[in-house]
């Protein structure tokens, strides 16, 4: 049997609202009780490292992607199940999204958006058809879904942009949406 892999692009810090921690942590064992394994930054620090220590404190399986310049900053979580360390942030990416099945994007900062983008850019080229979910925890990506929306509007983009993504408000709500998705 294959397990089914999510990557989780997230913040490294945890964000003001504690609602992004709770619903990082509840990410974490939504994909351990689901036997999903977590591919992710492999930081243990912010969104990252409680979505990481969750995960493992309900026994699920742990991949983590870290850049060699970024062990310090995000103190590279090395207990996971498997730890890779990359040369650059390319090369994570592209290790990160190698080893998954489908994205969650929870809040997070340049990072994440860099992330996301990235994905979604392949997406839109037709070079995977994987799904891509954005946890909007209390409307955190209420903005960018706005942004979006005015790139198609200028015409910058079609509205099947759009349909490369979906937004969920809730960790209930995503893991129903996974399960759909990964059937």
């Amino acid at each position: 049997m294959t397990v089914l892999s999510v990557c989780v692009f997230c913040g490294a810090r945890p964000g003001k609202n504690p609602r992004f921690g709770e619903d990082a942590t509840a990410m974490g064992e939504m994909l351990a009780d689901n036997g999903w394994r977590l591919v992710y930054g492999a930081g243990d620090v912010g969104l990252m490292g409680a979505t990481a220590r969750a995960a493992q404190g309900a026994g699920g399986d742990t991949f983590g992607v870290i850049p060699k310049h970024l062990m310090s900053l995000e103190v590279g979580k090395k207990d996971l199940t498997r730890f890779v360390v990359t040369e650059n942030m390319h090369e994570r990416k592209k290790v990160m999204y190698m080893n998954s099945d489908a994205i969650v994007v929870l809040p997070g900062g340049a990072g994440s958006l860099d992330e996301f983008f990235e994905v979604l850019t392949w997406r839109q080229l037709g070079l995977h058809a994987k799904p891509i979910f954005l946890l909007n925890t209390e409307g955190y990506w209420a903005p960018l879904i706005k942004l979006m929306d005015h790139v198609i509007e200028q015409g910058f983009a079609d509205a099947s942009l759009k349909d490369f993504m979906q937004t969920v408000d809730n960790v209930q709500d995503l893991m129903i949406a996974l399960r759909a998705a990964l059937s």
